[in-house]
């Protein structure tokens, strides 16, 4: 009887070791997944946020250009705002004149 009940727990004891070094390989191995995982992610976002600064300094350049552009176009108008007020005023002279 004492063999029988020293037998039962050994093999008790047995299964619970396989059991918990099963436990153990399937938690390591969750555990490698996840830190893969969060590695890829990590990468994702290192990535993306190259890509939105490459967004940013473009739309910046973009903006800039459109400035400058708006700039030289109030120039211009300006010159001929200029040149047509000169031109009245030639005409008014010369209307006075006459």
């Amino acid at each position: 009887m004492k063999k029988l009940i020293l037998g039962s727990l050994i093999i008790l004891a047995l299964s619970m070791s396989f059991s918990c070094r099963d436990t153990a390989d399937k938690a390591k191995s969750a555990t490698e997944e996840a830190g893969a995982a969060l590695e890829e992610a990590g990468e994702d976002l290192k990535e993306a946020g190259k890509d939105l600064e490459e967004a940013a300094e473009g739309a910046a350049e973009s903006v800039k250009e459109a400035s400058e552009d708006t700039i030289d176009a109030a120039k211009e108008a300006g010159n001929d705002i200029k040149k047509a007020a000169n031109d009245a005023a030639d005409k008014v002279e010369k209307a006075v004149k006459n």
